[in-house]
């Protein structure tokens, strides 16, 4: 059986062929020719079946055959907020496995115990195109720039909230049975601080915005592995 090859195009309703590096790869990677079917996607919940109409080195033109509008494959608008660890690489990996794992929003936090103070966001967001590609996901995440704690805070003021921490003088619930409690909206956020964690001011300054303290399970994580169990739980609990 062919394998169907899909591809990232933002305006694929109203465009006649592939962004430049999408056609490249096209052409010269994945070798396809004129009359061959690939599919299209938006990232706004739509696939398109088309065929193409044209291919040289660096253009490849298309012709839609059939539209195809997506649902959302889980319940609720799903975000992940988290210290990014200072080596580049774990971003990178985080963002790609949050994205095939899926995720509608990831925001980069900038907290008191901070490794890295800045992310180039051009590159993740090449990842996780990569990634929605690979995983066949109909909606391409919202990437946000790195926030400040406190402005992230106060600026996310409903909806089910919460922040995971180490501190066991604070009290804390599972974040996986905190979200399989019925609640008025499926939307969740969680945070998820640095190596050296949130500072127990931030944790505090949470709480006091409605943010839930919870716990991940009783292994202590790396930060972008925190993160990943968070979308995991995340998932697992609203289909």
């Amino acid at each position: 059986m062919k394998e169907t090859h899909f591809f990232y195009v933002p305006d694929a309703r109203t465009a006649v062929g592939l962004p430049v590096e999408e056609a490249q790869h096209a052409v010269r990677v994945l070798r396809l020719k004129e009359g061959d079917e690939m599919m299209l996607m938006d990232g706004q919940g739509t696939f398109y079946r088309a065929l193409i109409t044209m291919a040289t080195n660096k253009h490849c033109s298309y012709r839609i055959v059939d539209v195809l509008p997506q649902k959302p494959a889980w319940k609720g608008h799903l975000h992940l907020a988290i210290a990014p660890p200072k080596v580049m690489d774990r971003i990178e990996w985080l963002s790609e496995k949050v994205t095939e794992v899926g995720i509608d929003e990831l925001t980069f936090l900038d907290c008191r115990f901070s490794e890295r103070r800045m992310v180039k966001l051009s590159r993740i967001e090449k990842i996780v195109v990569s990634a929605v590609k690979q995983s066949r996901k109909a909606f391409l995440p919202q990437l946000n720039e790195m926030t400040d704690f406190q402005r992230f805070i106060e600026a996310h003021a409903d909806g089910r909230r919460y922040i995971a921490h180490c501190y066991e003088e604070v009290e804390r619930v599972n974040l996986f049975d905190e979200l399989r409690r019925p609640a008025e909206s499926d939307d969740a956020l969680v945070m998820v601080g640095p190596e050296g964690d949130f500072s127990i001011d931030e944790v505090r300054m949470a709480l006091e915005h409605g943010f839930i303290s919870v716990d991940l399970g009783k292994s202590r994580l790396r930060t972008e592995t925190a993160g990943l169990a968070a979308v995991m739980m995340m998932q697992l609990s609203k289909f």
